[in-house]
């Protein structure tokens, strides 16, 4: 028993159990849905059309197997659609780290849902070291980090520089842009990103490369506790320019620098090397590579 056998059986059952009009709305011949009839009376053991002279009645069981075999076509049709279009309407699976996810995610989503319209996307932001682990477990297609991968299964492409800022109470001890030694910077309270974030790892690596290490005061998942920290003069913060910028603009917060610090970075977009990406994740790359040229830069939205 095939669809194709199904398919018949319904064009008789439309056609007031005539053959030779289900013959003609299928373009096949009466003898090939006869035959087709008895095919399936002979593989399920049942009569499904009584034989009354030379016309057809449908029998209960014929009533009972119509019920399936509507249930069954419309299930496999609606299979054949939505796989055979799965780039225009399927799902796409996407990770951004905490500072991608807040700041552009939402941007790069808005414009890929008025391009690609049928398709869902299923985002999760977190810290780096969990998008990774994401991706080694196929829970994500693709991720989009703010550090390096550590994992030789994942291929990383960089897609945008961005760079850190050494963020200080507005409080009269420095002035905008002024540059400090590390030495004296090495002093501060420092208030950073949870270990595991793409902020601190690439601050880490950089105090490393100065020859310190780092002893932070306090940690936290939320730029936005870290700002609120700075303003009320509890310590130092490492965080993204483009998160604390609406703050700076304020006269809330001071940035300085500091002579010895390399803070720039880049953003990449991160995904296993044995995952064959569809044309709709192609088609959301090419947003995430080309937004800054063809949209708008993101405002940020500050909760302090």
């Amino acid at each position: 028993m095939t669809i194709r056998h199904l398919r018949i059986f319904l064009a008789v059952c439309r056609q007031d159990s005539n053959t030779t009009k289900a013959a003609e709305e299928l373009h096949m011949t009466q003898p090939a849905v006869s035959l087709a009839l008895k095919e399936l009376e002979q593989y399920y053991g049942v009569i499904l059309f009584d034989r009354i002279g030379r016309r057809l009645k449908i029998t209960e069981a014929g009533r009972h197997f119509r019920d399936y075999a509507q249930h069954i076509t419309a299930a496999f049709d609606d299979m054949e659609r939505g796989m055979r279009n799965w780039d225009s309407f399927g799902f796409l699976r996407v990770g951004a780290s905490i500072t991608i996810g807040s700041q552009f995610l939402p941007y790069y989503v808005k414009v890929f849902s008025t391009i690609q319209p049928g398709t869902e996307i299923h985002a999760r932001v977190l810290p780096t070291d969990q998008l990774e682990e994401m991706l080694m477990e196929n829970e994500l297609d693709l991720a989009l980090i703010e550090g390096v991968s550590h994992s030789p299964a994942l291929v990383s492409e960089e897609y945008m520089d961005d760079r850190l800022v050494i963020l200080c109470p507005n409080n009269g001890r420095y002035t905008m842009g002024q540059t400090i030694s590390i030495e004296e910077f090495n002093t501060h309270k420092l208030l950073l990103r949870e270990p595991g974030s793409g902020t601190r790892e690439i601050f880490e690596r950089a105090m490393a490369q100065a020859g310190y290490a780092v002893h932070p005061g306090w940690e936290a998942m939320s730029t936005t506790a870290l700002v609120n920290a700075v303003i009320q003069g509890l310590g130092t913060a490492v965080l993204p320019y483009r998160m604390v910028r609406g703050s700076v603009n304020r006269g809330l917060t001071t940035v300085v620098k500091v002579a010895e610090l390399d803070l720039s970075r880049r953003f990449y977009i991160l995904r296993h090397k044995e995952k064959l990406l569809t044309k709709t994740a192609g088609i959301f790359l090419d947003i995430c590579r080309n937004y800054e040229m063809d949209y708008p830069l993101p405002e940020t939205f500050d909760l302090y």
